[in-house]
This record gives structure tokens, sequence and C-alpha cells, in this order.
């Protein structure tokens, strides 16, 4: 196999057989979790933080460990980014002494910088426009629960709540490359921008998907296979919860809504959740919930990605499968 620097900046970056090698590595790695070290030696992989993180935090840092390297832990306040160094400054030091670059920021231009400056590979994990590891992790936990990577094809998956967010950009796409039915639901002026519907639209048709956008919950809910939400309020705009709250009431994910979508249909939230807000406690603590092994999912499916990522550049067959 010929060397090949690839990133994952959006989640578009992996076509359709590619997203299904990097989630039949991160079944394999759920099986064991030792399945591959690609980093062995150790060999050091830059996580950076722009934002707080519990669960990025925790899963590259235990994943890169796991997979044989030694996680390097940058926050903003640590880092001469936090001081207004250029992105490329930065990236030119780490991509010389790092054999992947994690990076969970602010604008997509960022990541998208470091990458145009990279000679490793460089992952998003977290933008304001996309957060292509945490679908991974969803798409791996409907594979844990529905029959394995090759039952998602032609799945019914529901996102409802804030649509114009990172998380339903990237159910999105991410969906459409998984050859999904993707529907998502949000109030007018909280629905996706059209040059990632018109993305997705064309890579749905593509791979035997299809995309709806709508301001009707039940109609994103009907008949669904997996419904997702995530909360109303991003980091930073807590003080202004009551305010930017309002338009989402009707979104609200509860026990009627549940019952729309299919009788075994599978609950996921990305966390940290708000309950009584864009979830019911009923229906997050209750039986069609799976957030726990969602979350224990990013670890599984951001090792895989890694492990294929280093696999690509290296030209080793033997890191994909």
């Amino acid at each position: 196999m010929t060397p090949e620097l690839r990133h994952m900046l959006r989640d578009d970056d992996l076509n359709h057989e590619e997203q299904k090698q990097v989630l039949e590595l991160g079944m394999k790695f759920r099986q064991d979790r030792f399945y591959r070290q690609p980093f062995a030696g150790p060999q050091a992989v830059a996580v950076l933080f722009d934002k707080p993180s519990t669960r990025t935090r925790s899963s590259f840092s235990i994943g890169v460990a796991e997979l044989g390297g030694y996680p390097l832990v940058i926050d903003k306040s640590g880092s001469q980014l936090g001081r207004g160094e250029p992105v490329g400054d930065t990236t030119e030091v780490l991509t010389r002494m790092a054999y992947g670059l994690v990076w969970r920021t602010f604008g997509q231009d960022r990541v998208e910088e470091m990458a145009a400056h990279a000679t490793c590979p460089v992952v998003n994990a977290l933008t304001d426009d996309f957060h292509p590891c945490q679908i991974l992790a969803d798409f791996l936990t409907i594979a844990q629960f529905r029959g394995g990577v090759d039952a998602l094809k032609g799945k019914t998956i529901a996102y409802v709540g804030d649509a114009a967010n990172n998380m339903s950009n990237s159910y999105l796409l991410g969906g459409a490359v998984a050859g999904m039915h993707v529907r998502v639901a949000g109030p007018q002026g909280y629905l996706p921008r059209p040059d990632i519907v018109a993305d997705a639209e064309r890579i749905a048709k593509e791979n035997g998907g299809s995309i709806l956008v709508t301001t009707d919950p039940k109609e994103a809910v009907k008949d669904a296979d997996c419904v997702f939400t995530d909360t109303w309020v991003s980091m930073g705009e807590e003080a202004e919860y009551a305010i930017r709250s309002k338009p989402f009431w009707n979104y609200q994910v509860n026990d009627a809504l549940m019952a729309l979508a299919k009788p075994d249909a599978l609950f996921q939230h990305c966390l940290p959740a708000y309950r009584g807000k864009e979830v019911t406690a009923s229906v997050i603590d209750g039986p069609q919930s799976v957030v726990w092994d969602e979350a224990e999912n990013r670890l599984h499916a951001q090792k895989a990605l890694l492990t294929w990522l280093v696999g690509k550049q290296r030209g080793d067959e033997s890191l994909l499968a």
C-alpha cells in the first residue's frame, strides 16, 4: 500500500468503505482494547484543548496510552496558541515531534490550517462546525446493539433540537456516508447551513441513503431506529439559557416523542445532558438509552480512527484490518 497522509477534519473525509473499515476496527477494539498498538515505543500524540472536556480528554488520553503511545495533553493556558502564536507555527513544531495531532477548538478553519502544515495525521476532536469522532462512536454504538457495522446502511436516524450545531452537521454528513436515512429537526432559525445539507444529499444519494431537514420533530422521529439529541446551549452560552432555550421546548425528547420511533429504537446523547430540558430523565435513564455504551465507544472509535490514519500514513495494511 502506498503511504498516504490522511486527516479527519469533517465526517466526509472518509468514504463509505473507509468509514466501515474504521468502525470494524472499532468493534475489534471493543473486544480487545489492546488489539493494535501503532504507537508502541512509545510515540507521542499531541492532544490540544481550547475548550473544556471530560469524554474527549479521557478517551483520547487513555486511548493513545492503550495504543502504546504517550498522550501529550496541552491545554490552552499551557500553549503559546493561547497567547496568539499562529496555528501554522505551533503545527510546524509539533508535527516534527508527534505522530499525530488531535485538537478540540473553535473555528473549523483552525484545524484545516493545522492540517495544511502537518506531516502527521490531524484529528478534529470538536469544532464549532463538526464533531466527527462523536459520530463514529454513535454509529459504533448502533452497530454494537443492532447487528454489526453492515447493519448500519439503511437505518433511519433522527436528531432533534438545535439543528444548526456541530452535532447536526456531523449526523448529516456521517449518516450520508454510512448510507443511512438521516432526519434532523429544529426550529426555524436553527437549521443546518444549505451547503452542508447539499453535501449530505449528494453523498447520501451515492450511498443509498436520504436526507430530511424539517421543523417537525414528530416527522423526524417517526419509525426511526435511533433518536439523538444534544444540549440546547453550547459551552460559553450558559448565562443565556433562559432566552436561548425558548425555541427548543417542543423538541424535547420525552416518552411521547420516543413512542413515535420504532419500539426497539435506541436513544443516544453525546453528553453532558440536562435532564428535564433537552431530554427527560425517563428517556435518558430508561431502557432504550445506550448513552453509557455510547460514551465508552468514544474510546474504541477514536483508537480505531488513529490506528487507521497511521496505517494509511505508513502504508501498513495490517493496521487497517
